[in-house]
């Protein structure tokens, strides 16, 4: 069984490498389904601001175990999940934002989409996003037994004839992809064409999913799509949601507090101003208590104590913070680590990655294992980035930052123990700002405890292997690069050296 697991995950990850390098030089094809949470309309404001990096194929608006509509008959509902069994018992709705909030997000998009595209001439029009809004499963949690126009939009995706990695963001429930992949399993199943449409799907299909939030994934996308490739991150997306004081060291608060928050959201146009943040006077659509939008409130929050326009919540931000290329690789591997997070293959399911214990990264603040840092590391860089996208909204180019441009000769070396190994490394701004540079080895993702010596140069790096580094050792080193603007920006480059 051990042989056979090993087998099974080797093809497996050699399927996701091939597949995802085969595309890596186009941008990568996603649809968000959403649930509309007060956090899901934060994380949504991010997401239009990155647009330009990934390929919004849909926005589909669905359910959770938080959020349904209900069916407008007065049916009454429980929640197959236990927490929100025992918080809201029978319901026949709950805590729903309603529709209109996607499109009000989408027309502000559209007011400052002509700033935008100074700054990037990748970003989607107004016009393009709005025809991809579709409504899916909402009436109650779990919902999969009708199909929808979100359900026919995702189904009609995955049967295209595009074959590069289509990632499927859960910021809800999964069971609006649930009806679309049953849907089709409805009308191939019993045919000659089945065994080609599965193996399609489940070839094209990345789920990324921020927790279980209904039960569709483990009542039927496991044992029916089983080959479909997960991501499932339980763990690291608290260092961006409403835990996140707990979850991050104190060191990096203020990179979440109103000081830094508080000009981002106030001063940059009308998409930013439409994201929640403490104390802001804007009450969340939909929410039973409002314990957020006062001062009050915010003081004396069951969170934490906030102050005003602190951070609430973006939990699902990091299914596409995972899609955006920074030069870290993240897209060939998810082990590799990167700002969406760092997930590490299941031992009992190839086709499944998850954070947890085995993903954790050593914390320096805390000098301890933290199953959350993977992602925390990364939030300084992160929120400077988003301080740039916010400048974007409402600036010319000559007036705002963009990101420096690192690049080494080649990503993957292999080289004998005790070898010196000089690597070239090309920075360059398109601002014209000094790039700074820094090395060091991300020892969580190499499958050895070894350390490689790392010298710094004027215009790359050497690196030492140890003299008793062994053949399959692999050391992974990332190259930094931070440009002297305002905000700072940051970029990556990945080294990986194998040992032979």
């Amino acid at each position: 069984m051990k042989v056979l697991f090993r087998v099974l995950s080797l093809f497996l990850f050699f399927s996701l490498s091939s597949h995802l390098i085969w595309a890596q030089n186009q941008k990568p094809r996603t649809i968000v389904t959403t649930d509309g949470e007060l956090d899901d309309v934060d994380s949504f404001i991010r997401m239009l601001l990155y647009s330009n990096e990934y390929k919004v194929e849909g926005l589909i608006i669905s359910s959770s175990q938080w959020h349904y509509k209900g069916d407008g008959k007065g049916s009454r509902f429980t929640s197959e999940m236990e927490m929100t069994k025992k918080m809201y018992g029978e319901r026949t709705e709950l805590r729903w934002p309603g529709e209109q909030w996607i499109y009000d997000l989408v027309d502000a998009y559209g007011k400052v989409y002509p700033n935008l595209i100074k700054h990037s001439k990748d970003y989607p029009t107004h016009k393009y996003l709005k025809d991809r809004i579709r409504i899916g499963n909402i009436d109650f949690e779990g919902e999969m037994a009708k199909d929808t126009p979100g359900s026919d939009f995702i189904k009609e995706k995955l049967l295209d004839d595009d074959m590069s990695p289509l990632y499927l963001q859960v910021w809800g429930g999964t069971n609006t992809i649930a009806r679309a992949l049953k849907s089709i399993e409805d009308e191939f199943k019993d045919t000659p064409k089945w065994n080609g449409i599965y193996k399609k799907v489940c070839q094209k299909a990345i789920i990324y999913a921020i927790l279980d939030q209904d039960a569709t994934y483990k009542k039927y996308i496991e044992p029916n799509w089983k080959d479909i490739k997960v991501f499932y991150n339980a763990n690291q997306f608290w260092s961006f949601a409403y835990f996140w004081k707990r979850a991050i060291p104190e060191q990096l608060h203020a990179y979440l507090e109103g000081k830094f928050m508080g000009p981002i959201i106030n001063d940059h146009g009308p998409l930013l101003k439409m994201y929640y943040s403490y104390g802001d006077g804007n009450p969340p659509k939909g929410e039973l208590e409002d314990i957020y939008s006062s001062m009050e409130q915010a003081k004396n929050n069951m969170w934490g104590s906030f102050g005003q326009y602190d951070f609430i919540s973006e939990g699902d931000s990091p299914a596409f913070l995972h899609l955006v290329d920074v030069g870290l690789n993240n897209l060939e591997n998810p082990n590799f680590g990167g700002w969406g997070g760092r997930l590490m293959q299941s031992k009992t399911t190839p086709s499944r990655w998850e954070d947890g214990d085995p993903a954790a990264d050593f914390n320096p603040f805390t000098q301890k294992m933290d199953n959350a840092y993977a992602q925390t590391r990364w939030i300084p860089a992160i929120q400077n980035d988003f301080a740039a996208r916010a400048d974007w909204c409402v600036k010319d180019f000559k007036n705002a930052n963009h990101a420096p441009k690192i690049s080494v000769k080649a990503n993957y070396l292999s080289a004998k123990p005790g070898q010196k190994l000089n690597i070239q490394v090309t920075k360059g701004d398109p601002d014209g700002n000094s790039v700074t540079m820094k090395y060091w080895q991300y020892q969580e993702v190499g499958n050895t405890d070894k350390k490689l010596e790392v010298i710094a140069q004027s215009k790359g790096v050497n690196i030492v292997i140890p003299s008793d580094a062994r053949s399959g050792d692999v050391f992974h080193l990332i190259a930094e690069g931070t440009d002297n603007g305002k905000p700072a920006l940051t970029r990556y480059q990945r080294i990986v050296v194998s040992v032979k």
